[in-house]
């Protein structure tokens, strides 16, 4: 097994901070439970792992839960992977109204009580891809609503919590800073990476993060429709040269063959897993390597 975890992440554990220490960069794996072990398994070790839960449900944190999208089961991932920081995706959609009113203010503390148990750094995603037409969110009550959990949150004692402002950066964005919830609420702007064309998209965003003083992530990555290995190869390409192009400081890949999930297959995304092709794996861990500056 080949490690890819941080030196100092223990330190990062215990002393929690807004940002990797300086120059340290964190790569993360997700993001069903049997990808991320399968990964850990024939790959190595990452310096942490994705997991997702809703505002409505708070499913897949204690217990494990699959909606579709494979097994999420984020105190799994505490108990097995001790040295590993955890980033979260907190599904909103059709929840603003409801979570303004306090419908789930219990569950929020749930949440805020789960991540001080977690002891370790925990990015969450709020509404992640807050731009995504699909997602339907109101500008306004969005970033009330990131307000309002934050707000919660900090007043749990939730100290290792750090909190995500998440782009789709699609190839024709819209006004990003509708949907800010401001500097105080805010400790990551991060972005998804699918299509290279993204790129144009995505580093605006970084732009903005540079503005604000923020620290950059790609929250979530894979070469979606990708099919072939040279395919797979290109992509690759693109992506690392954006991560450093972008000084990007936690990358987050998702390692799933798209297609055995009921949630995606319709999406024809293909099979993303590193491991099932030695030159592909080989690529991998040297780009990772030479930007985690092993």
């Amino acid at each position: 097994m080949i490690p890819l975890c941080l030196a100092l992440l223990t330190v990062f554990c215990s002393v929690p901070s807004a940002h990797a220490a300086s120059g340290d960069h964190i790569l993360i794996i997700g993001q069903q439970k049997d990808v991320i072990g399968e990964y850990i398994k024939k790959v190595g070790m990452p310096g942490g792992v994705m997991a997702y839960t809703s505002i409505q449900k708070m499913q897949g944190l204690d217990k494990p839960a699959d909606d579709g999208s494979g097994i999420q089961h984020a105190q799994y991932y505490v108990k097995h992977y001790p040295h590993a920081v955890i980033q979260m995706g907190l599904y909103l959609n059709g929840a603003l109204d409801d979570v303004l009113g306090g419908r789930y203010d219990a569950n929020i503390r749930k949440l805020a009580q789960w991540i001080k148990r977690a002891k370790r750094p925990v990015y969450l995603r709020i509404g992640y891809e807050f731009d995504l037409p699909d997602n339907g969110y109101d500008p306004q009550k969005y970033f009330l609503v990131f307000r309002y959990i934050v707000d919660e949150l900090r007043d749990q004692g939730a100290k290792n919590a750090f909190y995500v402002w998440h782009s789709a950066a699609a190839i024709e964005h819209p006004d990003f800073m509708k949907w800010y919830p401001g500097d105080e609420y805010v400790d990551w702007f991060a972005v998804s990476f699918f299509d290279p064309m993204q790129a144009k998209s995505a580093g605006d965003f970084f732009t903005l993060a540079k503005e604000h003083g923020k620290p950059y992530m790609i929250a979530e990555s894979s070469p979606a429709g990708r099919y072939t290995i040279r395919g797979k190869k290109e992509w690759l390409v693109r992506y690392f040269d954006f991560i450093r192009r972008y000084d990007v400081k936690i990358i987050c890949y998702i390692n799933s063959n798209w297609d055995w999930y009921p949630l995606f297959k319709q999406m024809h995304w293909g099979d993303a897993r590193i491991e099932q092709n030695e030159d592909i794996k080989r690529f991998w861990l040297e780009e990772a390597r030479r930007w985690l500056g092993q």
